[in-house]
This record gives C-alpha cells, sequence and structure tokens, in this order.
C-alpha cells in the first residue's frame, strides 16, 4: 500500500452528533412507521449502522452494493449493481443511505432503481456531499456534511479498501 497524507476533515464527535440530529429528524418523519433502510455497500456500512440506531421506529435493514470507482480516486461514470434487494419494498416506507453523493450519478441511479420497486415513499440521506462535484441535478433529503471536491476517506469510505476503519474522515492531501 502506497503511503498518503492525510489531513483531518470531520471528527468522530462531530460525526456523532449530526447522526443524532438525522436519527431524530428521521424519528420524527417515520414515527409510528415501519422503514426500510438499505444501506448501500461498501463505504455507508458505518454511517448506516449508526444511524438506523438513532433511529426511533421499527427498522427493516436490506443492503446493495454498487460500484462506480473501481481503484480510482473518481467515479468512472459507469454503474454496476453488484448486490441488490433481497426483500420486496412495494408499498413500503424506503430510507436510502449513503455515504457520499459527488457527482450525484449513483445517487440518481438507485433512486430510480428503488422507484421501480414501487415503494411508497423513497427518502434520501448522504454523510456526505460534494456540492462542487456534481456532474447532474441531484436532490438529496438528509445531508450530514457538505464538503469540497476532494478525495476523503475515513468512517467507511476507503481508498482501494484501506482506511475504513478510521473513525472520523480525512482529506487526501496526496497520494505518495
Amino acid at each position: 500500500m502506497q503511503e498518503m497524507n492525510l489531513s483531518p476533515l470531520i471528527g468522530e464527535e462531530k460525526i456523532k452528533e449530526t447522526i443524532e440530529s438525522m436519527g431524530a429528524a428521521l424519528s420524527q418523519k417515520f414515527q409510528g412507521e415501519t422503514l426500510v433502510a438499505v444501506c448501500v455497500l461498501k463505504g455507508s456500512f458505518m454511517f448506516y449502522s449508526d444511524l438506523i440506531r438513532a433511529i426511533n421506529t421499527d427498522v427493516i435493514c436490506e443492503y446493495m452494493a454498487v460500484s462506480s470507482y473501481g481503484n480510482s480516486t473518481q467515479s468512472s461514470g459507469e454503474i454496476k449493481i453488484n448486490l441488490d434487494l433481497t426483500g420486496s419494498i412495494k408499498g413500503r416506507h424506503v430510507l436510502l443511505v449513503e455515504d457520499i453523493v459527488d457527482t450525484g450519478l449513483t445517487m440518481n441511479f438507485l433512486k430510480n432503481h428503488l422507484q421501480n420497486h414501487q415503494p411508497q415513499s423513497l427518502t434520501t440521506a448522504a454523510l456526505l456531499l460534494k456540492p462542487g462535484a456534481l456532474k447532474v441535478e441531484c436532490t438529496v433529503d438528509h445531508v450530514g456534511f457538505e464538503i469540497s471536491n476532494d478525495f476523503v476517506v475515513g468512517y467507511g469510505l476507503d481508498y482501494q479498501g484501506y482506511f475504513r476503519n478510521l473513525p472520523y474522515i480525512a482529506q487526501v492531501q496526496s497520494l505518495s
């Protein structure tokens, strides 16, 4: 693994506070309802696990895996489903949980894919949004943090499989 120069961007405590706030808003929105929470693997697993624990209603867990990065630091723009839903979401309230929205292509692709399954409602949540990187218009209902168009790792986000275990978000300053 090549050396990387990382600079902390968003600390562990700030992430926790933001997720608790997002969870409270989602709890209020779906009070008394059953919510199907869809985790987009692999990057959002940490955010997803913390977020669903912060939601005070019945939650059913579902998972999807898509790829658009490969081993690059930039999205290829080509989205491939590697793992699809295992249960039906027809007529259900669905929460799509993504780690980061940069180009907007993956989020829009996933929203369209899930809408084809006829949920009662579809709400989106992303820990990070890079407005400067958007290639298409993309609306995200709940955003934890807006960041600049820099490559970041940590808290589930990786570079070639590394750095997912960091408890904070770090900006990659350079690849050595």
